[in-house]
């Protein structure tokens, strides 16, 4: 079980390196994008809870234009962080904003009320209908944690 986090970290650490050795994709190529997750207490039932530091949250795309043709954003974590109870009461949201950056949609996830140290999340395909950026949020007991976001250009 501990191989699968770090080869699934291993993976997430890669594909960030690779964003930092290149350029931003615009969106006729798919994207995936690592944000460290901070490290953070929240309360479950009366028992305190840490998410300690070694967490990634990553957001993949693929499509062209404004039409996303698959889309999932999830966390990897590593080392003691592997070992935690994880992401209890957690939910992963998709927002699309235009380039004001106002957000025109949301598609909000369900919360979910295990505890889970590797929470995911796909979202359907879609056309969106204006130029902007495709956002994930991971949301942990309704505060929102972590942000992951891709720009959507002609």
């Amino acid at each position: 079980m501990a191989t699968q986090y770090v080869a699934r970290l291993t993976t997430a650490f890669a594909a960030a390196g690779a964003l930092v050795l290149t350029p931003s994709p615009a969106a006729h190529a798919s994207a995936v994008g690592s944000t460290p997750v901070q490290t953070f207490e929240y309360s479950v039932g009366g028992a305190t809870m840490k998410v300690p530091t070694g967490c990634m949250f990553t957001h993949a795309i693929r499509g062209g234009g404004r039409k996303i043709t698959y889309q999932n954003a999830g966390v990897d974590c590593a080392f003691v962080a592997a070992l935690g109870s994880g992401f209890c009461n957690w939910r992963i949201d998709f927002a699309y904003a235009d380039t004001n950056a106002r957000t025109y949609r949301t598609s909000r996830g369900k919360t979910h009320y295990e505890c889970k140290i590797d929470p995911m999340r796909n979202n359907r395909p879609q056309t969106l209908p204006r130029y902007g950026k495709a956002c994930a949020h991971l949301y942990v007991t309704g505060v929102r944690r972590v942000s992951q976001c891709h720009h959507i250009t002609k």
